[in-house]
């Protein structure tokens, strides 16, 4: 071979430039792992034991599908979900689309703040309203990252505190392992009552979280920058190999909250909430795994009351084009979560509350990035195949049933 013909010859990137392309994913995944799975994971398997676990494991699926679009979206346009959606709709109907965007993201916060003060609480004995404060104070140092020293750093710190996630919470599996029978039949679809409907729509949205929706877009635009169309397969490739890897770390967290809840915390009573639930896992499993889940749940709280600050950021920037400052919308979402923790509103079922909340929000993020990601017109030759656009349109299907399901289970029980 000559040396005009190496010099031609196509060679394979860097593996460091490869990895340098992973990120994104990680950081929506800890969406996936905030106080919100904590309290709907564990409620259903203390409950119900495995019954549930299939729902996790679809939510799962159908969360690499939709962050994977999210994310090739940008890639390819080059804009955010948000910013797209405003180029298509009136003002009017942005305002709306806006307003639900917005509740979607408040109910996330509610969930993340409390989680992360009721971890405070178990640690320290702190008052759950000055835990509220410090998850607040915490979360401002770590938007300031992002505000101040770009996005990269920001990844890294929020990557760190997920690998704490995963040791807080998957530590207790392998002291109390679950019934492999039992827990194979929980991947067999079926409900027992409005109760487990209700469940299911709460794992659901704390699963498939439509501000992790949004927020991809915008990390993985800012992470990757202009992608020019020669750079786009192999930066698509590393997107696909990204979100994989996050959201099998975020199921597999999500998975062992509902098996050690039902191999170890069954029947047993005030597993109902947080508080009782650490209780019972130290009584059953063992302080050290009690202190374990503590940690890893202030972890969750920490990071993903930060990364959802983010994400109400680029909603509010992306359909309006208003500019508010990261700590300064910080300080405001957390009026809130502050409110609900001084009134005395039981921390459990206003976490349990707020999952439904962004179950029903999910198909507002769903069906239009379908729609979009398809169209020719907008990706071009990187639009959806026909095989992913039927499994994107049973998603879709599957969460507004979900949700159908539970409005007229609710009413008539």
């Amino acid at each position: 071979m000559t040396s005009t013909e190496r010099a031609l010859r196509p060679t394979r990137p860097p593996r460091a430039s490869f990895l340098r392309l992973l990120g994104p994913a990680f950081v929506a995944a800890i969406a996936y792992v905030d106080p919100g799975n904590v309290a709907a994971n564990l409620t259903a398997g203390a409950r119900y034991g495995y019954l549930l676990l299939w729902v996790l494991v679809v939510a799962n699926a159908m969360a690499v599908l939709v962050q994977y679009l999210s994310a090739k979206l940008s890639v390819v346009t080059g804009s955010t979900l948000p910013e797209v959606l405003r180029d298509r709709l009136g003002r009017r109907a942005r305002l709306a689309y806006w307003g639900q965007a917005e509740l979607v993201a408040a109910a996330t916060d509610l969930a993340e703040v409390i989680g992360g003060a009721v971890a405070l609480q178990l640690l320290f004995g702190t008052p759950l309203v000055v835990g509220g404060v410090l998850v607040g104070a915490v979360s401002l140092g770590l938007l300031a990252l992002q505000s101040h020293n770009g996005v990269r750093r920001f990844e890294f710190a929020v990557v760190a505190l997920l690998a704490v996630i995963v040791v807080g919470f998957v530590t207790g599996v392998v002291f109390a392992p679950p019934d492999p029978a039992e827990a194979a039949a929980g991947l067999v679809p079926r409900f027992a009552g409005a109760d487990t409907v209700l469940l299911a729509a709460s794992m659901l949205g704390a699963t498939v979280m439509p501000h992790a929706i949004y927020l991809h877009s915008a990390i993985a635009r800012d992470h990757h920058g202009p992608v020019a169309p020669a750079q786009r397969r192999r930066v698509l490739a590393a997107t696909r190999v990204d979100v994989v890897a996050a959201l099998v770390v975020a199921g597999l967290v999500n998975i062992s909250m509902l098996l050690l809840a039902a191999s170890a915390l069954r029947g047993v009573e005030g597993t109902d909430t947080l508080e009782g639930a650490h209780a019972a896992v130290v009584a059953n499993v063992g302080v050290g795994v009690g202190l374990l889940f503590a940690v890893g749940l202030l972890a969750s709280g920490l990071a993903s009351t930060s990364v959802g600050a983010y994400a109400g950021a680029v909603i509010m920037q992306g359909l309006l084009k208003v500019h508010v400052p990261l700590l300064v919308r910080r300080v405001v979402t957390l009026i809130p979560a502050l409110l609900c923790l001084g009134l005395g509103v039981d921390p459990t079922r206003a976490l349990v509350i707020s999952q439904v909340v962004l179950s029903f929000g999910i198909p507002f993020a769903i069906i239009p990035l379908v729609r979009l990601t398809g169209s020719r017109a907008l990706m071009g030759a990187d639009a959806n195949g026909r095989v992913v656009s039927a499994l994107a349109v049973l998603a879709v299907v599957a969460v507004v049933t979900l949700n159908v399901a539970l409005i007229v289970l609710t009413i008539s029980g």
